[in-house]
């Protein structure tokens, strides 16, 4: 688990921004140089010598991060602040995101092995979901599924919805489609894993769907905003429906397809894997039964899987939200109102304010200073903010 010693968490997000625009540098390197250094602000401070001496940072890597780094740091005194004044620009189109400072980062994803240093998101946050209260199921296949397929997404989908799980997939042709379009007639609540960024339909006639998604749910990806759909970022957006998730579902799959690099992270992250069976002459199907020869666990209808998912806690109900017991309003003005509202008897995510508002971050972050100086905020760790 990462944590932070002795910078602020504006602060330290701002490292994680700053060293995931170097190219070369991915999750795994940014793990090993958070370990070695502490943080990744005295890493951004170290000299090639000291880079060298962390796995992976071979010459041609450290070249690169010098080079990256200098244009960064190209504003008058070459302050090592730069990063937070690049934070600042970036928080412009993308005002949504958590990296690992942040106490809100989906704990899930946090504890893989290659957890994004930047995770986009647009839509409704549940700090349940975040925090891993409540219970996430990924559900994938093909993206051209028989009827068989189709009928039994839409089955098993409708009762994990009703039984209080929250579905993710990647909004792709086919199964994901079905899953999150079922999950939100069901009345559920749907996250979807982008390999674009989140305000990039794609497909593009999941139009609809995705801002269904967007007003029930949450669209996720570790690319900003404005990226394009490109075939090599879909391969790895599927670590993060494995890693979002406490379970992953195949329900239709030959077998070359993306759901099975989906199964292969899940069992990386030691996530259990289930498949629906089918016949052995159904090409759609060759995937599923490749998983369960290799140890997926077949079910045979949605009472079965509820059953052998129930080893999976619900919703802890000493961690929801206390409705009953909210203070009264104060007498503000309009816009401070709005910013106080905005925050629950629970600590509440400065991104999450941002986002509820609307306001920028700016207007914000004087606001909350304005409602801690009389005494109705109180700011926590982890840049999360608490009615008095």
């Amino acid at each position: 688990m990462y944590t932070v010693n002795h910078l602020t968490v504006m602060e330290e997000r701002a490292f994680w921004l700053a060293w995931s625009q170097i190219p070369g540098i991915g999750p795994i390197l940014l793990r090993r140089l958070h370990q070695h250094f502490g943080t990744l602000s005295e890493a951004w401070k170290a000299n090639p010598a000291a880079l060298r001496e962390v796995e992976g940072f071979g010459r041609q890597t450290i070249e690169g991060v010098v080079e990256k780094r200098a244009a960064l740091r190209a504003y008058p005194s070459g302050s090592r602040l730069h990063p937070q004044q690049f934070l600042e620009e970036h928080l412009v189109k993308n005002p949504c995101f958590w990296t690992p400072a942040d106490a809100d980062y989906p704990r899930l994803l946090l504890e893989t092995p290659t957890p994004p240093p930047v995770l986009y998101y647009r839509g409704k946050v549940q700090l349940q979901e975040n925090h891993g209260i409540t219970p996430t199921i990924g559900i994938v296949g093909t993206r051209q599924p028989s009827e068989y397929g189709k009928r039994w997404t839409g089955k098993i989908t409708a009762a994990l919805t009703k039984s209080g799980f929250t579905i993710v997939s990647g909004m792709a042709d086919g199964i994901d489609t079905e899953a999150h379009r079922v999950c939100i007639e069901a009345g559920g609540r749907t996250l979807a894993v982008f390999g674009t960024g989140v305000d990039v339909v794609y497909p593009w006639r999941n139009k609809s769907l995705y801002e269904q998604i967007c007003d029930r749910g949450l669209a996720l990806s570790e690319y900003p905003a404005g990226t394009q759909p490109k075939r090599e970022h879909f391969p790895p957006r599927n670590r993060i429906i494995a890693g979002l998730s406490r379970a992953v579902l195949v329900m239709e799959a030959p077998t070359r397809s993306g759901s099975l690099i989906t199964a292969d992270y899940a069992n990386e992250f030691c996530r259990d894997v289930y498949a629906l069976p089918a016949r052995l002459d159904d090409r759609q199907s060759l995937g599923c039964l490749k998983l369960i020869s290799k140890g997926a666990t077949p079910f045979l209808d949605e009472n079965h899987l509820l059953e052998m998912l129930g080893a999976i806690p619900k919703l802890d109900p000493v961690q929801q939200l206390d409705l009953f017991n909210q203070p009264p309003i104060p007498d503000l003005e309009p816009e401070l109102k709005q910013i106080w509202q905005a925050i629950s008897s629970e600590p509440t995510a400065f991104d999450l304010i941002v986002q509820q508002t609307g306001k920028s971050a700016n207007l914000v972050s004087s606001a909350l200073l304005q409602l801690e100086l009389m005494g109705l905020v109180s700011q926590l760790p982890g840049m999360r903010y608490q009615k008095s």
